[in-house]
């Protein structure tokens, strides 16, 4: 019986797979590329940034619909990239905890004791979105970073690596999806290109009150707004490829920040300026030069790519497309984030904000704001402001990030209080708004689910059925009748890879392929945070 519900499960995503793939021919399909820089805040021209020069993207918003209100699932990057490529809540399917995989801290200092990395085990139905693409018949490529709380499977990409590109599709005539992670203005860059000149003056940049007036904040603000301008010329480049090759009208051109600054008091946090990102985006049947309003979630980004490719959205993405054939009837009202385990340090944090004001629910209430993250320690920023802290030199508003514990509730008036310094949630003046917001939370956790209220360590020994390694994906069936080949996975929501031994790229197997004759066949299948299966050669 179990078997056959399986192979139920396989089939029915198969159909539905084999309704979209033939939905547009290839040809009419467009061509979607994705510009994303990491860690920044709408510092462009087009946003008003008066210090920071950012001729290419400044002339791109003329070009573009320029969305106001675009926030990320996440302070931080990993997390809210699981959300863009699934176009799920990372709370919902347990890729909310910062670092997972152990790419960028080190488990014996920065790992909580007894965690080792993983890969989260998303739910059986849930994929890569560009899985969609490539079945519809798009070349899909990433250069490079993925960084999504989980290994990807082979059929996520038919490239990704820092070579992967639209030009390197063997077909010309091939629509593709491609994307660029631009890693300049990244937290790290603040040190790592700190002997490279300032393009900014310290002296014309704003200091923000979180932060003292000193050299050592400006010459920080300078280095990161001076990555900012370097990274405006890295898109210009990319830009220029797609004129080169008679690509850039036809194109449809996302640009967006993966989270808010990548400063102290603003990363891995859920105000405002932690979430909010820049977006633009560029498409030959959008008004040029115009601003929109509407409230924009990552979790929006991937139901709005199927929809502007004429793909049908599948019912387990929790996002709603705000743009092509599938868009919502009624817009957003209201935009989720959540912060949990950064590194070494526990904490979890939701939020929810009508574009206006932002009310967070604090579950751990007895955790400080500040946590001793050793990451951000490089920053010269973050160990300035230790010292004067150490020192007694912070006023009240630089102090607030360093109370030793959170109040349960928070709400802010983003409006006239953009730097979210006044707790509103006991002012009885905004009872009605704090009571509207956390109703929308709690109805929020409840539709979707919140495993960050389980134990990570827990959590994983649940995914893995109380194993000490992540279970392994059952080896793929072949058969081949009449020269077609046949493959299925007993193990649910398993993707199946194909390739012949004159093909690099995996293809994702759909339904049944004739074969060629004499021509060896690589089969893998992989379900999302299962050891993938053997490469089996057949035939």
């Amino acid at each position: 019986m179990k078997r056959n519900t399986l192979l139920l499960i396989l089939c029915c995503f198969l159909s539905f797979s084999s309704l979209f793939a033939q939905d547009k021919p290839a040809a009419t399909l467009p061509n979607i590329v994705w510009i994303v820089c990491e860690d920044m805040s709408p510092h462009l021209g087009s946003y008003g940034e008066k210090v920071a020069k950012t001729p290419i993207l400044d002339q791109l918003a003329k070009e573009s619909v320029r969305y106001t209100q675009a926030y990320s699932t996440a302070g931080v990057c990993a997390p809210s990239r699981s959300a863009l490529i699934t176009g799920n809540y990372q709370t919902s399917i347990g890729s909310h905890n910062m670092r997972t995989l152990g790419t960028s801290a080190s488990p014996s200092s920065d790992y909580p004791i007894g965690l080792n990395p993983y890969s989260a085990v998303i739910p059986e139905g849930v994929k890569c979105f560009p899985e969609y693409l490539r079945i519809a018949g798009y070349y899909c490529t990433n250069n490079a970073k993925e960084d999504y709380q989980f290994q990807a499977p082979v059929t996520a990409w038919d490239e990704s690596s820092k070579k992967a590109h639209w030009r390197n599709r063997p077909d010309k005539t091939q629509p593709f999806f491609s994307v660029f992670n631009l890693e300049t203005t990244h937290e790290s860059q603040v040190w790592a290109r700190d002997k490279e000149p300032l393009l900014v003056d310290p002296k014309t940049v704003e200091v923000p009150p979180y932060y003292p007036d000193d050299s050592i904040s400006r010459h920080v603000i300078a280095r990161f707004l001076s990555n900012v301008m370097v990274m405006d010329k890295q898109v210009g480049e990319i830009i220029q490829q797609l004129k080169d090759d008679g690509l850039y009208d036809n194109t449809i051109l996302f640009f967006y920040s993966d989270h808010g600054d990548g400063l102290p008091f603003v990363k891995r946090e859920l105000h405002h300026r932690g979430l909010k990102v820049p977006l633009l985006i560029k498409a030959p049947f959008l008004p040029k030069g115009t601003t929109d309003d509407q409230l924009v979630s990552f979790v929006d980004f991937g139901p709005s790519i199927l929809s502007l490719a004429g793909i049908p959205i599948p019912k387990t993405m929790q996002g709603q497309a705000f743009l092509g054939t599938q868009q919502a009837e009624t817009k957003r009202k209201y935009i989720y984030a959540a912060r949990d385990r950064m590194d070494s340090e526990y904490d979890r944090v939701r939020s929810v904000s009508d574009g206006r004001f932002n009310y967070l629910r604090n579950y751990m209430p007895e955790k400080p704001y500040y946590q001793n993250i050793n990451y951000r320690l490089k920053n010269p920023l973050m160990a300035n402001l230790l010292t004067l802290k150490k020192g007694g030199h912070l006023n009240q508003k630089q102090l607030l990030w360093f109370r030793p514990n959170k109040a349960k509730e928070e709400l802010f008036d983003t409006q006239n209080d953009p730097y979210e310094f006044e707790n509103l949630a006991s002012n009885p003046e905004y009872a009605s708004k704090l009571a509207e917001l956390r109703e929308k939370h709690e109805a929020w956790t409840n539709h979707f689910g919140d495993l960050g209220a389980v134990n990570e360590i827990e959590l994983v020994k649940n995914w893995w059925g109380g194993q000490t390694e992540a279970p392994k994906t059952a080896e793929p069936e072949i058969r081949m009748e009449g020269g077609y080949v046949t493959i299925s996975c007993q193990t649910a929501g398993a993707s199946i890879g194909y390739r012949t031994d004159t093909q690099q790229a995996w293809k994702v197997y759909t339904e049944p392929f004739l074969a060629a004759p004499r021509e060896k066949i690589f089969v893998t299948a992989q379900r999302i945070g299962y050891q993938a299966s053997s490469k089996i050669e057949a035939f």
